[in-house]
Order: structure tokens, then C-alpha cells, then sequence
């Protein structure tokens, strides 16, 4: 039997609840099939945590992150919370929870399933082959600045800091080429390096550690042109680095390569194994409390725990295999099926994806 893990489980909004308790029944599945052992503490996060306890980020909830060895999330934030003040906004939970447990790096996968190729917007040639990850800097740039507003010479002006010291630069893109030395030893780092003052200082640190890892073959991209190259020829990338808010646009845009963004898992990870997983679609509240959410993002991001923090390889890809299993047998849920009159719930889509595990 193994050890045991703690894993806190912060289900958060909309459908954030429905595509998590399938998370956790694929997770118990694997307690079944490979003798894990999880340990589940729920807490309160986001704009349900506004609600009951007037903090987006609650103290209690940051405690039980602590003392666990992983964070399962699954969305926070809608239009209810849209107006309140920003002490009061679910996304400032998500800032201030990344700085509290140090996870200074978001990783988001895209990946192509042959089955899914229809659903994308883009023609199947294009996508061939296209597997890549945005590694994103997720505790430094223009969110974190100084903010502020003054009185100009042609009336409000409204002032963001973009800062970046070399430290936070050197440990986010040393992680991608770890990374990518595990891949296919191909880095894109992401840069404004012909305008930004913090994108020339990003270039030089990638220049200066890029001779320790000699394996990977490292391509400086400026950002405008990595937007147009992920749609043009998205198939060349392998892992691609870059800072706080060209990653989140970024990863993103490379999310719908896929056709749906209720298919990407995501994790948040600091120095050490501990990390936070989460997919990369919102709460959806259009559709929340209608069983008919896509969980297979959350239940991808429950591999990726399991290959990242807890290094259970088998477990990870009996989860990956048995999701393609089901696609290939031509399940989808809504947001991508073809015909959506045969569309099949959350919960059937959890106990298909079970039921194929081995």
C-alpha cells in the first residue's frame, strides 16, 4: 500500500463542483487498480468563499492547502462577483493562493487527440502532430505591479508596472528546459525583446543559462509572431516559456488548437513537487447545475498530478489512456460533439472513462 497523499479539493464555482467529484472518482478508481491511498480535505474558494465567509481565499482554505501534498481546484469566478470591489473578486483569490504557496509556474499541456480533430477550428493538416507545453510565469509581471491611477495632462490616466527581477526569470525558465529535456528538447522563449525593458533582461537570462543545458535547441520568439505561428504551424512547438500575461494569452489561444477548452488540464508548481491542478476552462455558470460539463479537463489534470508531484507514470497513463479509450469509441459530451443530440452527460462521461481504466 502506498503512502498516504492529502489532496485538498477545492471544488470552487459553477460547474467547478460537477467535473470534480468525477476527478475524485477516477482518483478513487486508481486507489482500486494500483493500491494509492488519498486523503480528501474540502475547503471553500473563490465566489462561494465570498458568500459564506467574505474572503475569496478564506484563511482555513489556505491551511488545508499547506498541510496537503497536492491541490485539485476546479473553477472559481462568474458574473455574480463581476462588480464587487477587487478585494472581493474570486481572481484575486487565485493571485493571492499562488503567492501564498509559492507556485510561481503554470504548465498547460495541448494536446491532440485524432479523434477530436473535427472539433478544432482549424484545418486537420495544420494541427498534425501538435503536442506542446506552455510553461507561463504566474507570480510576476504587470498582474503583480503597481497600480494606479492620476490625473494627466489629458485627464485620468491609468498606470500598470510590469517588473521582473532576474531570479524570477532564471527559476521559471530553468524549469522549461527541464521540461523540454524530457520532451523533445525544443524551447521557445517568448519575449517583446524589441520593445520591453523586462523582455530584454528575460532574453539575456535565457541566453546566459542556455549553454548548461546543451541538449535543448533553444529559438527566441517574439510574442505577436508566436501567436501567429501556433495557429500557422503549431506542430513545431514543443515547449514554449514566456512571462505572466503573454502566457496567459498564449496558453489560451493554444488551448483551442484542440477544439474545446474543456479539454485542458493545467498544474501550478513552485520549487519542489507540491503543486495545484486545475483545468484550464472557467466555471461556466451557463451551464452549471445542468450535468452536462465536460470533466475530462480535471480528470487530465489529475494525471498530471499524478506524473508530477506523486511521479505515479502507470496511474497517469491508465487516466490518459483510458480518456482517448472513450474518445475513440466516439463519446463526447456538448462542447465537442458533432451532433449534440447524442451528447452524454457529466456524470456518464466520469463513469465511461472509469470503466475503461485498466
Amino acid at each position: 500500500m502506498a503512502d498516504v497523499k492529502k489532496i485538498a479539493v477545492i471544488a470552487g464555482d459553477g460547474i467547478g463542483p460537477e467535473v470534480v467529484e468525477e476527478a475524485i472518482k477516477v482518483m478513487k478508481k486508481t486507489e482500486e487498480l494500483y493500491g494509492l491511498s488519498f486523503e480528501f480535505e474540502h475547503g471553500l474558494f473563490g465566489g462561494i468563499a465570498i458568500d459564506e465567509k467574505g474572503t475569496p481565499l478564506p484563511d482555513e482554505t489556505l491551511e488545508i492547502c499547506k498541510r496537503s501534498d497536492a491541490v485539485l481546484l476546479g473553477a472559481v469566478g462568474g458574473p455574480k462577483w463581476d462588480s464587487n470591489p477587487k478585494e472581493l473578486r474570486p481572481e484575486t483569490g487565485l493571485l493571492g493562493i499562488r503567492k501564498a504557496l509559492g507556485l510561481f509556474s503554470n504548465i498547460r499541456p495541448a494536446t491532440i487527440f485524432d479523434c477530436l480533430k473535427e472539433a478544432s477550428t482549424l484545418k486537420p493538416e495544420v494541427l498534425e502532430g501538435t503536442d506542446l507545453i506552455v510553461v507561463r510565469e504566474l507570480t510576476g509581471g504587470i498582474y503583480f505591479g503597481e497600480k494606479f491611477r492620476r490625473e494627466g495632462e489629458h485627464g485620468e490616466e491609468a498606470v500598470d508596472t510590469c517588473v521582473y527581477n532576474a531570479v524570477e526569470v532564471e527559476r521559471i525558465v530553468r524549469q522549461a528546459f527541464e521540461i523540454a529535456q524530457k520532451r523533445r528538447k525544443k524551447l521557445a522563449s517568448v519575449d517583446k525583446a524589441n520593445v520591453l525593458e523586462t523582455s530584454r533582461l528575460w532574453r539575456e537570462v535565457v541566453n546566459r543559462i542556455a549553454p548548461e543545458y546543451p541538449d535543448v535547441e533553444l529559438e527566441h520568439v517574439l510574442v505577436d509572431n508566436c501567436a501567429m505561428q501556433l495557429l500557422r504551424r503549431p506542430s513545431s512547438f514543443d515547449v514554449i516559456v514566456t512571462e505572466n500575461m503573454f502566457g496567459d494569452i498564449l496558453s489560451d489561444e493554444a488551448a483551442m488548437l484542440t477544439g474545446s477548452i474543456g479539454m485542458l488540464s493545467s498544474a501550478s508548481l513552485g520549487e519542489g513537487a507540491f503543486g495545484l491542478y486545475e483545468p484550464v476552462h472557467g466555471s461556466a455558470p451557463d451551464i452549471a447545475g445542468q450535468g452536462i460539463a465536460n470533466p475530462i479537463a480535471t480528470i487530465l489534470s489529475v494525471a498530471l498530478m499524478y506524473r508530477l508531484t506523486f511521479g505515479y507514470e502507470e496511474a497517469a497513463a491508465s487516466i490518459e489512456e483510458a480518456v482517448k479509450a472513450v474518445l475513440d469509441a466516439g463519446h463526447r459530451t456538448g462542447d465537442i460533439a458533432v451532433d449534440k443530440s447524442q451528447a452524454i452527460g457529466t456524470t456518464a462521461m466520469g463513469d465511461l472513462i472509469v470503466a475503461a481504466m485498466k
